[in-house]
């Protein structure tokens, strides 16, 4: 049998003996991953990392660290660096004196403490600020001082639980790719919870997706985004458009769909398998054309054109098709919206394989 780094194995998680918060949960991580936990308050995720933390216990099942059981086995003694959102850093210590702690309390020498603080300080460009207390640092200072607070005594695991949500839109980002960027060099595994999409696609080599205390899916990013398995995916992660219908037909993995307005489309039969059921069909806004070569693009329907937003790089347009007055089609900007305006009809198109015929929620 593999070993992983991680194993959670058939856990679940009560706090009143009746409502299951995470529901028989089975997660593989391997070594040197940035694995994210993603989804909405309430769906189980940060609960998933206080487990593996060992700061709550697990009502049923294992969870593996190295191999080795850790259920039983209390925080201080499972060697793995932890991130909170709201940095946890002793106001009273400075910031070399926050981050020798944890090496003091593994009763390291002297002069190796001082050399893993500098280096870990050095790592996330705060070494000037190692006399400073907490009080004297920006938001952005104090996480990454909480940062190499967790990594410097160089643990195989760090978890990070929302790290970055008390920053500002720019600050979050820049901190998205030094973390990433740490990663990659050190070669940790990390686990990371975050309720952001575009923050788990940017750093993750696989995201799972949770709602409801089940993993919904995992995969990396670019699976998540181009091939979601069922409706909820679909709507977390990006920008989506759906159309409701019903299945007419599926043969070959190809399900023909009857729009709420009789139209007819194709779609690939991702979530559903019987003629006659009701489905959800899922479409990226930048997979859909207007006024499209319909020899090249047989999938096309009505369209009016609602709303039309300049955003720089793409005109947003919003228009009402079969029923759905949100439905967004992303124009690239190549010298404005063209012949577009507010009140047109149009036929707008897509590929078949661009459309997903998902479960109807």
């Amino acid at each position: 049998m593999q070993q992983y780094h991680v194993s959670f194995r058939g856990v679940q998680k009560s706090y009143d003996g009746i409502r299951l918060v995470v529901k028989d949960l089975n997660l593989d991580i391997e070594k040197g991953e940035f694995v994210t936990m993603l989804g909405p308050s309430g769906s189980g995720k940060t609960t998933c990392l206080m487990m593996l933390a060992g700061f709550e216990t697990a009502t049923h099942g294992e969870i593996y660290y190295n191999g080795r059981p850790v259920n039983d086995l209390p925080p201080h003694k499972r060697g793995i660096g932890m991130v909170f959102q709201n940095y946890a850093l002793f106001p009273h210590m400075t910031v070399g004196s926050n981050l020798a702690f944890p090496l003091k309390v593994r009763k390291q020498p002297r002069h190796e403490i001082d050399k893993a603080v500098r280096d870990a300080l050095d790592m996330v460009q705060m070494g000037e600020f190692i006399d400073r207390y907490p009080g004297q640092l920006s938001g952005g200072q104090k996480q990454r001082v909480a940062l190499a607070r967790a990594l410097v005594f160089r643990p195989e695991l760090v978890l990070m639980d929302e790290p970055l949500g008390a920053l500002d839109k720019q600050l979050r980002e820049q901190m998205q790719y030094e973390i990433k960027n740490i990663h990659q060099r050190l070669g940790v595994t990390v686990v990371y919870v975050t309720h952001d999409q575009s923050e788990a696609l940017t750093m993750s080599d696989r995201i799972a997706v949770f709602e409801d205390g089940i993993i919904q899916q995992i995969a990396p990013p670019d699976d998540l985004y181009e091939r979601p398995d069922n409706s909820f995916v679909a709507q977390f992660i990006g920008e989506n458009n759906t159309l409701r219908g019903t299945v007419a037909t599926i043969r070959e993995g190809v399900a023909r769909v009857r729009l709420e307005d009789g139209q007819m489309v194709s779609a690939l039969a991702v979530n559903v398998d019987t003629d006659g059921i009701p489905t959800l069909l899922s479409i990226r806004p930048e997979r859909v054309a207007i006024n499209p070569d319909e020899a090249k693009m047989a999938q096309t329907v009505d369209g009016h054109v609602e709303q039309l937003i300049y955003l720089g790089d793409h005109i947003r347009c919003r228009m009402t098709v079969a029923g759905n007055s949100e439905f967004i089609v992303k124009i690239p900007n190549a010298g404005g919206s063209g012949m577009l305006e507010v009140g047109q009809d149009v036929r707008i198109g897509w590929l078949t394989e661009d459309c997903r015929a998902l479960d109807a929620q």
